[in-house]
């Protein structure tokens, strides 16, 4: 016979060897470095995509474009909404419009007075309308607006800039001037606020209703006398809506509930004193909830209303401090920005509820008498010295800072400052709220739930199948609830969502008692067991004895389930949500962390079973026999030797899951009502950061601030999981070289 062919000797082998050796060191290394790459790409690209938000805005002065008018003051000035066309009204009621690029004269129009007629006053409604009314000595109302119409001859844009006089004129009083007027208008309702000769405040509203039969609008007017007005008012603002009025005089702002014409009343005064610094100017935020109040120190005081026990009051709110004295303010359109400028020429950008400087710099504009923002508020057209400014801003992402993002914030209407995540509204003034503490609350919540739930369950079934169960069991239990894991978490949502939620709801008393009797009856049943005589135990093969198990813990949750209405009835006068809703007075939502955390328990458990398993299984024999040959006990030997020697791959197992947990989508989707809210309540719902960017990137515009503030969302995701990740390994590693010398 030939001798064997000793394989390791063999040179070729060798060398086989040897380069499968290197290539599958190669292959593995290259692997590994690519995840880490494709890692390192993932977080810069969401740095890139989420920088924009914390830049500051831009502006730049373009044009300089002196007027001809200047024996007269400007009251009004803006721009179209290409910013192509700049307008001014001035204080006589005419209306000068420029072209942008060359800085000539469009036109010039002077309002159609009745004859013998002059202006006494004038009065412009909130910048966005462009409406204007002139008060003249006849005691009429002639309102006037700008309107700029876009056509396309020769297939090139052409603005035309018009001046409507949309309604004839307005009698307010008869052979009196109209002095000091205030107004507000829409399509179907106009209020006027003026002085007669004997100093005497009115308020006129006139109402249209279109007429049926001629379809015709039909006028009706009623004016009331203002209450309790001061002697010297200043200026003169009122609300686009028509209910607010305010008048300032001295150091005090006069607020007056004008809603219903039979039921005008002063509703509150604020004082708006500060030392001995003066009051320069006051002007009403976008979606005129906000007083904005300057003063000669250069603080900007901001006041909305705030519930109260006396009913809906202004509050002094939040401050902005500039380095001299405001001259003027304009406030964007449909943002909460605001532009100042100062006495010393010193123009900021300001934004109020992520009270952040946006812009600062200082300008050689000399006197300043008005400012104007156009339309998309990326121009900005200020009046000084005889010349109109033409100003290109640059303010993407106003609304976001690290305040309002992480800390409390006080919004309009809002009782008190609070983490509040509302990205979109109906209202085109809409405050955006834009705060992640909500969604990482959630997400936390709902991971503690589900751990809450799955780590006993999981940790205790990995402990007794690798310990205590047989092979042959163990062979088909194991297998079983790892394949859990590939069950898609679409269907446990749905599941959850629409068949355990309402359960829980119907059964409420039998879920409380599952939680309580389930591991009741384990320990009772081990017990009986355990006093179960030798002889009866004999009978059952020790293959198939925790299986007796089941039988017990079925009829424990069927009998649960069977006296719930009854217990119910008997406790609760039949109905336990109205009792914990109206007696306890606790919120119940039927898709509550309940039950997120049973279903993301029962997708956790797979994982935290099989890698905890296998650690407590791979635990070397030659350990826990030399522990039982000392004298241990089996349960000595699992709590002192196994489960220590086991613990990295246990903790690496419990942070496993907790990745998985935090990185849920569809379960606290579908098994939530979506609310973000901040309560620690098992009976109340949450929002995650997962289920947020699920729900809301497909409705978000493309680079708007919505939409990188959601790629921040993502990042912060991301910071969680390596964070944990970490940990796990630090620990695990920790916990390797301690007891590895067992």
């Amino acid at each position: 016979m030939k001798p064997a062919k000793n394989i390791l000797n063999s040179t070729r082998g060798a060398k086989s060897r040897l380069i499968k050796d290197k290539l599958t060191e190669a292959s593995v290394t290259l692997g590994g470095v690519l995840v880490f790459v494709a890692l390192l790409l993932i977080f810069f690209y969401l740095l890139y995509v989420i920088k924009p938000i914390f830049d500051g805005a831009d502006v730049s002065l373009q044009k300089n474009i002196p007027y001809q008018l200047t024996d007269n003051k400007s009251v009004l000035v803006g721009s179209d909404e290409q910013n192509e066309v700049l307008f001014r009204l001035a204080d006589t009621g005419q209306v000068e419009f420029f072209r942008a690029l060359d800085g000539s004269v469009i036109e010039t129009t002077t309002p159609p007075l009745p004859a013998n007629t002059k202006i006494t006053s004038i009065a412009v409604s909130t910048p966005e309308t462009k409406r204007f009314a002139l008060g003249l000595d006849n005691g009429q109302v002639v309102i006037g607006q700008i309107d700029f119409g876009v056509s396309y001859p020769g297939n090139v844009r052409l603005v035309t800039p018009k001046v409507r006089y949309p309604i004839a004129p307005v009698q307010l009083m008869t052979g009196e001037s109209v002095n000091r007027l205030a107004f507000a208008a829409n399509l179907k309702k106009m209020s006027f606020t003026y002085q007669d000769a004997k100093q005497q405040w009115w308020l006129t509203r006139v109402v249209g209703e279109e007429n049926r039969m001629t379809e015709e609008v039909e006028w009706t007017q009623t004016s009331v006398a203002l209450p309790e007005t001061p002697k010297n008012v200043q200026e003169m603002l009122m609300t686009p809506d028509q209910r607010q009025l305010f008048m300032h005089s001295g150091n005090k702002l006069y607020i007056y509930d004008i809603r219903y014409e039979d039921e005008v009343n002063l509703s509150q005064v604020v004082d708006l004193k500060r030392a001995n610094h003066k009051i320069t100017d006051i002007n009403l935020l976008a979606g005129a909830s906000s007083v904005l109040v300057a003063y000669s120190d250069g603080v900007i005081n901001q006041y909305f209303q705030v519930l109260s026990p006396k009913g809906r009051l202004y509050e002094w709110i939040r401050d902005f401090r500039l380095e001299s004295g405001v001259t003027h303010m304009a406030a964007e359109f449909y943002r909460k920005s605001f532009v100042a400028i100062t006495d010393k020429g010193e123009l900021s950008l300001l934004y109020t509820t992520s009270q952040r400087q946006l812009f600062d710099e200082y300008y050689d504009l000399g006197t300043v008498n008005s400012m104007g923002f156009s339309p998309r508020s990326n121009a900005l057209v200020v009046d000084a010295n005889n010349r109109l400014h033409l100003f290109k801003v640059e303010n993407s992402h106003p609304e976001v800072s690290w305040s309002s993002l992480w800390s409390k914030v006080w919004y309009e209407g809002y009782p008190e400052p609070k983490y509040v995540w509302q990205s979109t509204s109906g209202s085109d003034d809409f405050e955006a709220k834009l705060s992640l503490m909500p969604l990482v609350f959630g997400t936390m919540k709902a991971a503690m739930y589900a751990l809450l739930f799955a780590i006993p369950i999981a940790i205790g079934a990995a402990v007794y199948t690798a310990y205590f169960m047989s092979a042959k069991v163990r062979g088909i239990v194991k297998p079983t609830i790892e394949i859990m894991e590939a069950l898609p978490t679409v269907i446990l949502g749905f599941l959850a969502g629409l068949w355990l939620a309402p359960l829980i709801e119907h059964n409420l008393p039998a879920v409380v008692a599952l939680i309580i009797l389930l591991p009741l009856s384990m320990i009772i049943s081990a017990f009986l067991w355990f006093l179960t005589p030798a002889q009866f135990k004999e009978v059952v093969p020790d293959t198939y004895r925790e299986l007796l198990l089941i039988p017990i813990l079925v009829l424990v949750a069927y009998g649960c389930f069977s006296l719930s209405p009854l217990v119910e009835l008997w406790l609760f006068n039949g109905n336990t949500r109205m009792f914990i809703t109206n007696d306890l007075g606790i919120t119940f939502d039927q898709r509550n962390a309940l039950v997120v955390g049973i279903a993301m328990g029962f997708a956790v458990i797979p994982t935290i079973y099989s890698i905890a398993e296998d650690a407590i299984f791979s635990v070397p024999r030659h350990l826990s026999n030399g522990s039982l040959a000392l004298g241990a006990t089996q349960w000595q030997t699992l709590t002192r030797v196994v489960l220590l020697t086991a613990s990295p791959g246990i903790f690496s197992a419990v942070m496993m899951g907790l990745g998985r947990a935090v990185g849920e989508t569809m379960i606290v989707l579908m098994a939530t009502g979506n609310t973000p809210i901040m309560e620690w309540s098992v009976l109340e719902g949450m929002r995650s950061l997962s289920a947020n960017i699920a729900v809301e990137m497909p409705e978000s515009a493309i680079g708007s601030t919505h939409y990188r503030v959601l790629f921040l969302a993502a990042f912060v995701l991301f910071i969680f999981t390596f964070f944990f990740n970490t940990i796990a390994e630090l620990v695990r590693q920790r916990l390797r070289e301690r007891y590895s010398s067992l």
